[in-house]
């Protein structure tokens, strides 16, 4: 039997409402095999990749056997690492959201034992744990086994490779004979087949592996970005592609929350989404950003499940996800009904290898893009202005607007041609001081050697700064060598420093949010002679 939805499994009704809250709108592949098996009480053998749902897939059931009224332990999930027991414990957590008493509890080694030793003893029934931070319980009898009837292996493959396969066996055998026993595993070796023969009955062997990983129609790439310049560079690509709607995913809920606001305050219309969200606050955003009142999405990949619309044109990955199988849901909420999406992904450092084994796992390619300088950003604004222009001309009764303009020629020095380009320079946002350094004025600033700019930074001897902290935090975060820094002035309180005039405006673009000796500095060009 395989499920098509939710609806059909006869849940508890507080399950059923924590489904909806998670965004779950139909079972994923795993899910659909794997939750009739394990609710008809038998034992299950589930090979499947992590990031496929899998969680949700013993997690549901799970929950539907637990008895919230008995206070004992009734169910042990066995997990590799302590991150993935955090994980599966807090999706756990979240299935039950609306189920009174239940308790679930993760426990793994570099915690505290007397911390898991008093949540244990005040009534837990489900046990997320790593298998030797589990049997420590066991031998201390802070973990009693008499009325478990569930036992999942999760991600059992990797507890062999890490060496587990003697404590798994230890665990299964303090566990009553009469229970469930579910595994899943990404892959099957001999091992994992020995240890189903001797532990399982009549186990259901059960395969989700998806036979499309990637939509052709998207265009993927990706930018080397500093975490601290990722705001900036995604604006300027907002503001190059302007596409119609976009969603934003990030690795965590504080930063949906931090980037929410950094977006309206740089002038955006963009709305978060993640599970500290009530269910009314998800449908209001969703409602927002399918009408496009808002045209921007940030969300986490759990609250981004729901998401369902057509019309999304680029999809970024502001943080690289954490597996492999989220990048392809992610992306895959771009380029639907035969439109093409793009998707663009912000790397640093390490990072770069993360991307290539997404790449290999996915068999497609995501190519390297330079970051869009402002030039590029203001280009872009004035082409998309004139396009809108053609428009105008094309359909518009311009009349009055000719004949003001008429006047003001024939009142001024001014032709037709410069008033043109002040109204440009005005569609775009420049301000009258602007110059084609995006903003900065690098006319005189007094510099001594011909082609530089002297800079003005708010930090001196008084802060214990020298000339070679002042350079590397140049260097470092511009991008540009150090040994094209010219004279550097150091006072008390105070520094100049001349670099070339081309490098000036990436250097105050990457020192805004820079710290020197511990100190968020300010830089700008020296008042001019």
């Amino acid at each position: 039997m395989e499920i098509t939805n939710f609806e059909s499994l006869g849940l508890y009704p507080e399950i059923e409402k924590a489904i909806k809250y998670m965004g779950f709108e139909e079972p994923s592949l795993i899910q659909a095999k794997a939750i009739p098996v394990m609710m008809e009480g038998r034992d299950l053998i589930g090979q499947a990749q992590t990031g496929t749902g899998k969680t949700a897939a013993f997690g549901i059931p799970l929950l539907q056997k637990v008895d919230p009224k008995n206070k004992k332990l009734q169910a042990i999930v066995l997990c590799p690492t302590r991150e993935l027991a955090i994980q599966v414990a807090e999706e756990i957590r979240n299935l039950a959201k609306y189920m009174h008493g239940i308790k679930v509890v993760p426990i793994y080694g570099g915690q505290e034992i007397v911390k898991q030793i008093r949540s244990l003893k005040s009534g837990t029934q489900i046990v997320i744990g790593t298998p030797g931070r589990v049997m420590d319980h066991m031998r201390r009898k802070t973990i009693k086994m008499e009325e478990v009837h569930t036992v999942v292996l999760d991600e059992a493959d990797e507890m062999l490779n890490m060496g587990f396969r003697e404590d798994i066996e230890t665990i299964l055998e303090g566990v009553p004979e009469e229970r469930q026993t579910a595994l899943f595993s990404a892959t099957m070796p001999k091992p994992i087949l020995e240890i189903t023969r001797k532990y399982q009955k009549q186990a259901e062997m059960i395969k989700a592996t998806k036979k499309e990983l990637t939509v052709p129609n998207i265009e993927q790439f990706y930018y080397e970005v500093k975490p601290k310049n990722k705001e900036e560079v995604l604006s300027r690509l907002l503001d190059v592609y302007t596409p119609k709607l976009s969603v934003i995913f990030c690795n965590t809920k504080k930063q949906v929350d931090l980037l929410v606001t950094a977006l309206l305050g740089r002038g955006y219309f963009a709305a978060g989404l993640h599970g500290d969200m009530k269910q009314e606050q998800r449908d209001r955003v969703m409602q927002g950003f399918r009408s496009g009142k808002t045209d921007i999405l940030v969300a986490t990949d759990v609250a981004a499940r729901g998401i369902d619309v057509d019309e999304v044109e680029a999809v970024f990955n502001y943080d690289l996800p954490q597996d492999d199988e989220y990048y392809v849901h992610r992306i895959g909420r771009t380029g639907r009904a035969g439109r093409v999406g793009r998707s663009f992904s912000f790397v640093s450092g390490r990072e770069v290898y993360k991307l290539k084994e997404i790449q290999r796992y996915c068999k497609t390619k995501i190519y390297a893009q330079k970051v869009p300088s402002l030039d590029d950003v203001a280009n872009t604004k004035i082409e998309n202005i004139l396009d809108d222009v053609d428009g105008i001309i094309e359909n518009g009764d311009l009349t009055m607007m000719i004949q003001a303009i008429q006047n003001k020629v024939n009142d001024s020095d001014y032709t037709a041609m410069d008033i043109a380009a002040a109204f440009l320079k005005m569609c775009i946002g420049m301000a009258d001081d602007e110059t084609e350094e995006d903003g900065f004025d690098f006319g005189d600033t007094g510099a001594e050697e011909p082609g530089m700019v002297r800079l003005f930074i708010n930090i001196g001897k008084k802060q214990k700064a020298k000339p070679g902290d002042i350079v590397g935090a140049l260097a470092g975060e511009s991008g540009m060598p150090g040994k094209l820094i010219g004279t550097i002035d150091m006072f008390d309180k105070y520094t100049f420093v001349e670099v070339p005039r081309e490098y000036a405006k990436e250097v105050l673009m990457a020192m805004k949010h820079t710290k020197i000796k511990g100190k968020t500095i300010a830089v700008e060009p020296a008042n001019q002679k």
